[in-house]
């Protein structure tokens, strides 16, 4: 068995500016369903909490709707947390934020990540947010007549990304597999880089741009405007079930206040079994972040393409990191000091504790035990 989440898993378990006309900013977001009442005085099942007033970051996609559910259904309010979601527009503001001591939590890609720990930044890694969901789109001109097509078909084309993203990163490796060269020219791929994926978006609808990379919701969302997908990463193998968003804190912070930080794993997990068995209303919950038609969400949240799973999957994070220090994009250091694994493992476990013939508890204690 490979570091991959299985097959198996996923069927048995399985069955993020907000964008244009969004109708509610996440900084003032502070309602939700609440499944129970927030405990009187400072305590959870965590343990007494050294803190509870939590500001968790996140970006428009559906890749950080654990956070959404966990607002919207009183996970957090049940651990004993206050937690309010703020909406950034790129991975570097999030950086800064967690440093500013103006985020408690923010869910960052993978290779941002893991490229600010390379360069001093004292952020820890100790959860996840989402596996796969990213890829590119193109205009439809350039397919015309063409039944099938891969990555080779950037060629010749100017395509907008974002620089240090977890899709740039992934584009880099696809091209080198195919020994396609980057830069101008016919034989190979011009990359424009934008310092958000909105603006990386937007910039299809310019002449200049041919396609552009795409992380949940904007691959399906593309699609349904009639761009054509050149790749979606969960169905290429070399990046398949690649870890996306982690989640990530100040190592200082994770130190001062181990409880608090386990409530909110606990409240993450609990949303990660709620998405499990509640479909419709995930998607619900997640609209009211994303603004764009339920199906689309239902595409990008249950279609097959990206997952949405708290585990810190260490294992896949290393393999990631050695790939992008073979392409160069960071350099080489110790991550082991800067990923926490223990705060996701004893917050499964007491859950598993609470509910020990849970099936989903279960299957996520399986998969840390074997890939941690």
């Amino acid at each position: 068995m490979n570091r991959k989440f299985t097959a198996a898993l996923l069927a048995a378990t399985l069955i993020v500016t907000a964008l244009a006309g969004c109708n509610n900013t996440a900084e003032n977001n502070t309602s939700g369903t609440s499944s129970s009442n927030a405990s009187a005085d400072t305590s959870s099942a965590a343990g007494a909490l050294e803190k509870t007033n939590f500001n968790l970051g996140h970006l428009n996609s559906t890749a950080h709707l654990l956070g959404f559910v966990a607002k919207e259904e009183g996970y957090f309010e049940e651990e004993g947390l206050n937690v309010t979601l703020t909406l950034f527009s790129s991975a570097a503001e999030l950086s800064t934020g967690l440093e500013s001591d103006k985020l408690d939590v923010a869910f960052i890609g993978s290779v941002p990540s893991i490229t600010f720990q390379s360069q001093g930044h004292d952020l820890t890694i100790f959860g996840g947010a989402m596996t796969n969901g990213h890829g590119y789109v193109i205009k439809p001109e350039f397919v015309k007549g063409l039944k099938k097509w891969d990555v080779s078909i950037l060629k010749g084309r100017n395509v907008a990304s974002v620089k240090n993203s977890v899709q740039d990163a992934e584009l880099q490796i696809l091209l080198k597999d195919k020994g396609i060269a980057i830069g101008k020219g016919a034989d190979k791929v011009n990359i424009v880089y934008f310092d958000s994926q909105k603006d990386a978006y937007n910039a299809l609808q310019n002449d200049s741009i041919d396609a552009v990379s795409a992380y949940s919701p904007y691959t399906s969302l593309a699609e349904s405007q009639g761009y054509k997908i050149v790749y979606r990463c969960s169905e290429e193998p070399l990046l398949e079930n690649q870890p996306c968003c982690r989640q990530v804190a100040s190592t200082a912070a994770l130190s001062k206040y181990p409880n608090a930080y386990k409530a909110f794993e606990r409240a993450l997990i609990k949303a990660y079994q709620f998405t499990q068995e509640n479909q419709e209303q995930t998607v619900k919950d997640v609209k009211k972040y994303i603004d764009i038609d339920e199906a689309l969400i239902k595409t990008e949240v249950y279609g097959g393409y990206g997952t949405s799973v708290p585990d810190p999957d260490k294992q896949g994070t290393v393999a990631l990191k050695k790939s992008i220090v073979e392409l160069g994009y960071t350099e080489d250091y110790d991550i082991d000091k800067l990923y926490n694994t223990d705060i996701y493992k004893e917050a499964l476990e007491s859950l598993i504790q609470e509910n020990p013939d849970d099936k989903i508890y279960i299957q996520l204690k399986k998969h840390f035990d074997e890939f941690e």
